[in-house]
């Protein structure tokens, strides 16, 4: 069974790899051994990834933040994944004031930088449904969503009812099986995998230089 995976970049870092020492991550390699313990006949057909580049000012590291999700997102290419870029909107906003023991008011507001990712999940919809629109052509048959976003069940609920003859399967990237994981992904799947456990993010590391045609090396952020 031919499988095309889609990434949601940021649900993957911030539910399964910040704050670990595996974000060198051989993502086809642990795709390819997920998809093996969940069906030996599937094969990895494609894997694209979605993601927003790194704000260096509002990052932990700063540039170096930047210059590291650059590498990888390179390394990752060089692994034969397709790349998506979206992109951050920075705007003043306005939000309720904290105050212990109350309950939020509107009338309480203050202002605030609002900080939030565009086009990914939108970018992330279109080559999932773009994929079953093509699916003879590319011979796909199973699309595999890696995330835990609710927003994009839509996406996923549209696929099944065009495209009927496509599998579904929804991986969480979450490092502990989550008790209660989204009813509304899980609906519209034929399979979820509810987490990915730490044994296999550290097996499935990119090697510390990632060797690349006529360039020299990709080496991993030291901090990594």
């Amino acid at each position: 069974m031919r499988t095309a995976f889609f990434v949601d970049g940021y649900n993957l870092y911030y539910g399964l790899l910040h704050g670990s020492p595996h974000k060198w991550l051989d993502l086809p390699a642990l795709l390819t051994h997920i998809l093996g313990m969940q069906d030996s006949s599937s094969v990895l057909s494609s894997v694209s990834y979605y993601t927003s580049p790194v704000i260096a000012n509002l990052a932990t590291r700063g540039q170096q933040s930047n210059d590291a999700q650059s590498r990888y997102i390179r390394a990752l290419q060089a692994k034969g994944v397709s790349v998506t870029l979206g992109r951050h909107r920075l705007a003043k906003g306005y939000a309720p004031r904290y105050i212990d023991g109350e309950k939020a008011s509107r009338r309480d507001q203050v202002a605030i930088w609002q900080l939030e990712e565009k086009e990914t999940d939108v970018n992330l919809a279109l080559g999932m449904y773009r994929a079953g629109c093509r699916s003879d052509e590319l011979q796909i048959e199973q699309i595999v969503l890696v995330s835990g976003d609710t927003d994009l069940a839509p996406a996923l609920a549209a696929i099944r009812s065009d495209f009927p003859h496509i599998r579904i399967g929804v991986i969480l990237p979450h490092r502990h099986e989550q008790r209660d994981p989204p009813g509304s992904l899980m609906k519209h799947t034929h399979w979820m995998r509810r987490h990915v456990p730490e044994s296999e993010l550290a097996f499935f590391q990119l090697p510390p230089k990632v060797p690349l045609p006529k360039k020299p090396a990709i080496v991993k952020p030291d901090y990594w």
